[in-house]
């Protein structure tokens, strides 16, 4: 069976040099906010930005304890709190609308675009209320999402993305997640907060460590969410391999395509990084069976849309036909870097033998 993602394939090509580092982070007797963080910090920045104009301010990244932690700390930021309103779209991952819940906010879901499943901008503007303080924006399945035209905050969760987005100062902050399956995948969980806002980056560095601006002084009402030095280093492992593995992923996507062309694929984009390769399907249990009758794995991404999740009933402000479409029809097929490239043919063979 071909798998839809195998963490032990990069596990075994880096355990050796991940035990020296571990060995070396032991020895130094450093655990939390150590020299693993800070290099981490400054290398995704890099990448990220990899050519800055001098006359810019630098992007700033703050490792936090995972991606949904970085969204609620980026809304915290722009200052969302209780009794506000913050704009989500109606198809994501429930962390999306989670990290609005955690600040005593209540998520808005909108409806997303039929083709990109991305939020549809249009329908932003009649969600917009005298209470709405922000707007979440996902890049789902790492498809570059449009931003829309508001003078509210814009936060994009980019948990899939990394390496989708070309300019970060677009956006107020961006949010990442570095659970295990994201391209760039932690060893055990993580996230950052980036922004070009020296006076954000300041206050998410006091938010993650319970609101303290020096030992045991507290200003602000917070909790722990700390990046281990440990999850950092792993992460300065996979940072180098990150933009070979983002061009694997387009590949595969690509053959996939080509095998399938009529297939009901997410809208294309050239920055597209596949952190899922998703088609959607009418008949989906059928061509679940017979992919696995193939021998080929699938998964869903995801089965509910928000205003089909039973802890988000209550939410439910307008209709939201194409995000429950998508929750309805969404297939994910095998996409990581180290599929074989007899794997790739292999799923590219069941495409073409399977109506989709």
């Amino acid at each position: 069976m071909v798998p839809v993602v195998d963490l032990s394939r990069r596990g075994r090509s880096a355990a050796g040099e991940f035990a020296a580092t571990v060995t070396r982070i032991v020895e130094s007797g450093s655990r939390l906010l150590g020299e693993e963080t800070a290099a981490f910090e400054r290398e995704f920045a890099v990448w990220l930005e990899p050519v800055r104009s001098p006359r810019l301010q630098p992007l700033e990244v703050v490792a936090v304890s995972s991606g949904a932690s970085a969204l609620q700390l980026a809304l915290a930021a722009v200052g969302v709190g209780a009794g506000d309103e913050v704009i989500v779209p109606a198809f994501t991952a429930v962390p999306t609308a989670a990290a609005v819940c955690a600040l005593g906010a209540t998520p808005v879901p909108v409806d997303v675009e039929a083709g990109t499943a991305n939020l549809d901008n249009a329908l932003v503007a009649a969600a917009t209320t005298p209470r709405t303080k922000a707007v979440v924006v996902v890049h789902l399945y790492g498809r570059p999402a449009e931003r829309p035209d508001t003078d509210l905050p814009v936060i994009d969760d980019a948990a899939q993305a990394h390496g989708a987005i070309r300019d970060h100062r677009a956006a107020d902050i961006v949010a990442y997640s570095f659970y295990p399956t994201k391209n760039l995948g932690g060893i055990g969980d993580g996230g950052a907060v980036v922004t070009a806002d020296a006076d954000i980056a300041d206050r998410v560095r006091r938010l993650r460590v319970h609101g303290m601006t020096a030992m045991y002084v507290h200003t602000e009402i917070s909790q722990n969410f700390r990046m281990s030095e440990i999850e950092a280093a792993w992460l300065r492992l996979g940072l180098p391999l990150l933009n070979a593995d983002n061009d694997r992923r387009r590949q595969i996507a690509a053959r996939y395509r080509a095998a399938a062309p009529d297939a009901r694929w997410q809208t294309i984009h050239v920055d597209h990084v596949y952190h899922l390769c998703v088609l959607r399907s009418a008949e989906r249990a059928r061509v679940r069976d017979a992919f696995a009758a193939a021998g080929v794995a699938t998964a869903i991404h995801y089965p509910l849309a928000l205003t089909q999740q039973p802890g988000y009933w209550k939410f439910r402000a307008a209709p939201c036909p194409q995000a429950e479409a998508w929750a309805a029809e969404c297939l994910s097929l095998p996409c990581f870097p180290e599929l074989t490239d007899a794997e790739i043919e292999h799923v590219a063979g069941a495409l073409a033998a399977v109506p989709t």
